[in-house]
């Protein structure tokens, strides 16, 4: 959680509060914690006029949705942090790319570091210098293979880089956002 300008927040209300017509709470900066269990604590002492508290997390900012609900915190946030922490930021957006829109973690059953280890696999770089992600892509992925290192000069220029592109991305590889990920 080293980006100053994204650091995770909750904002931690309880739904007796709620309930009673107040919104009174507290913004919660999940970098003050190591682990989901000094952040409950916290929120619990927090709210200890009441007796027995039901948090409610009434909001929050820069954590991925399938990290958290309205009443809970995926076991695996803090570690996910700790991860997307030591990666750079393209990275650290391809992760979250990945395990929201591929393969739907955490709520496919895989534990986080089987989720890294396929992200790992089928991550191909992020390719967004140009309009075209995808062709960019397959003209490093042409390059990259030598597919085309046989054929005479005279010749490679006839090649069809987008009707190629649009083959590979049909059946073989995904584009999110300029990330490109191998199916």
């Amino acid at each position: 959680m080293k980006n100053l300008e994204n650091i995770p927040k909750i904002y931690v209300g309880t739904y007796g509060q709620y309930n009673d017509g107040s919104l009174f709470g507290k913004w919660f900066d999940l970098s003050d914690y190591s682990d989901s269990q000094a952040f409950y604590k916290d929120c619990y002492e927090y709210h200890r006029n009441e007796f027995l508290p039901e948090l409610m997390f009434q909001d929050w900012e820069y954590i991925p949705d399938f990290l958290i609900s309205e009443c809970s915190l995926h076991e695996d946030t803090f570690k996910y942090f700790e991860l997307t922490d030591e990666m750079g930021e393209e990275r650290a957006e391809a992760f979250e790319i990945y395990c929201s829109k591929i393969v739907s973690w955490p709520s496919n059953g895989y534990d986080l570091d089987e989720t890294l280890q396929g992200f790992e696999d089928a991550y191909q770089g992020y390719f967004s210098r140009s309009k075209d992600p995808e062709l960019e892509f397959t003209y490093q992925y042409i390059e990259d293979t030598g597919m085309l290192s046989d054929v005479p000069e005279l010749l490679q220029r006839y090649f069809d880089y987008e009707a190629y592109a649009r083959d590979l991305f049909l059946d073989g590889y995904s584009q999110y956002e300029g990330h490109v990920f191998m199916d």
